[in-house]
């Protein structure tokens, strides 16, 4: 859309939430408010993309990177005053642009695309995103011109009259703007209010003033238009997201048991026929497999999970998961692991920094550390791989087909060859030899009345 623009609003400093993080960084469903309207934004294809910043500008720029371009609100001086701000940027250039707040996390790029076009099939020079209110209390109602349709003007709740609080139509906040129309109404916008401030709604009035066209969308989603501007809004921004998710996920062909405490990130990816279970948490870029059964209070972050695989009650953590794997209950697979198809990890074993290879298998009560498990082996209860000496981290192999017997030490840096065996109780300090059998263990001694 090489003549569409967007200026989003992300200076504000967020009194209301009471807390030390700027405002438009609390997580929605764990991605930042302003980064999940900057993603949609970018999948509207908008040619350019400007964001306003103030308080805490160097973190939004950190969570942001170079994927818009910045503009700095030195002072806070209303809506209008920070999209005037973008005028170096943007004034100079014809065509459409949408103005959206950094707190609308729940704004999507399907309804921004209809805005626009809405915008421009009128003909308008101002366009109103609107909603539907059940309970419109509080909000800016639209009030339209009976036979046109078309937008008369935006009155304020303290401001309507008893008819006009019947209007269940709101402002969103969110609007459309020929490009050039919207600075030149810009430059006559004053700050003889209340707040002192200069608030972009006085460019509706401005340009209804003038005789020209405000039309108005009005979204068949209301949970699109929330504004977070206190930790009430947050909780239910966080709900409605979620539910967004969850629903889509189940029309794609995943049964989830219980979709209201379900928590799936905005950037996972589910195959059909997958089954989560209650509490199951997906954070961050997670992928799952098809015919994965995901089990109660599974927590899964950054991770790839393979076709048919199980986990029960653990933790995966920035790991690779392949096919057919089971793991769980109570596993917990720490960063930097890689269990390949129809491996094992059972109940209470811990796995970081290391490789399982297929049809591997440490069934329970076990610590994987900084290790290359070959292919079919066998890790048997208690199982530890001891790879710190109190200053450095070392590595352990164990190859192909070999065997280790419960409540063995291995003590890194160390390599058990393939179909090696090692007795259950040893403490392995030298390599052992492939299809050999290692011992290191003090001969049972019993001390024969003992008691007396």
């Amino acid at each position: 859309m090489n003549n569409r623009y967007a200026v989003i609003l992300a200076a504000g400093q967020g009194t209301r939430m009471k807390s030390s993080l700027y405002k438009v960084l609390h997580p929605v469903v764990g991605k930042p408010m302003v980064e999940h309207v900057t993603d949609q934004v970018s999948q509207a294809g908008f040619a350019e993309i400007v964001t306003i910043i103030g308080h805490g500008a160097e973190s939004v720029k950190e969570q942001l990177k170079d994927r818009v371009s910045y503009v700095l609100q030195e002072e806070q001086l209303g809506t209008g005053h920070a999209v005037m701000q973008a005028q170096n940027k943007l004034a100079a250039k014809e065509g459409t642009t949408i103005v959206l707040c950094g707190d609308t996390p729940l704004i999507s790029s399907e309804t921004m695309e209809a805005l626009v076009n809405h915008h421009e099939e009128q003909g308008a020079k101002a366009t109103v995103l609107t909603a539907h209110a059940d309970d419109p209390a509080g909000y800016g109602r639209v009030v339209r011109e009976p036979s046109s349709g078309q937008v008369n003007r935006i009155v304020e709740h303290k401001d309507a009259t008893e008819a006009e609080r019947g209007i269940r139509e709101i402002n969103t906040g969110t609007y459309c703007f020929d490009n050039a129309r919207l600075f030149e109404a810009l430059e006559h916008v004053g700050n003889e209010n209340v707040q002192g401030e200069y608030y972009l709604p006085d460019v509706i009035e401005i340009m209804q003033s003038a005789g020209e066209v405000v039309a108005a969308y009005q979204t068949p989603d209301f949970s699109e238009t929330i504004g977070v501007n206190d930790r009430l809004a947050l909780a239910e921004a966080e709900k409605a997201m979620r539910l967004r998710i969850n629903r889509y996920w189940m029309k794609q062909g995943v049964t989830l048991i219980d979709p209201e405490h379900t928590y799936i990130s905005s950037d996972a990816e589910i195959g059909p026929d997958s089954t989560l279970y209650p509490g199951v948490v997906v954070n961050g870029e997670v992928t799952i497999g098809s015919n994965c059964t995901i089990g109660a209070h599974t927590q899964i972050t950054d991770s790839t999970i393979g076709n048919g695989t199980e986990i029960q009650q653990s933790v995966v953590s920035n790991s690779t998961i392949g096919n057919e794997v089971q793991i769980g209950p109570y596993a917990h697979i720490r960063p930097d692991s890689k269990l390949e198809d129809q491996t094992k990890v059972g109940n209470f074993v811990e796995v970081k920094k290391s490789t399982f290879g297929a049809g591997s298998k440490a069934s329970h009560l076990s610590y994987i550390g900084d290790a290359e498990i070959g292919k079919d082996v066998n890790l048997g209860c208690g199982s530890i791989t001891v790879n710190y000496d109190g200053s450095q981290k070392h590595r352990t192999t164990v190859e192909d087909g070999a065997f280790i017997g419960c409540n063995a030490n291995l003590i890194a840096p160390v390599t058990v060859g393939a179909k090696a065996y090692v007795a259950a109780g040893s403490t392995i300090t030298e390599d052992v030899p492939g299809e050999s059998l290692s011992i290191a263990r003090s001969r049972q001694t019993n001390k024969e009345n003992y008691l007396k």
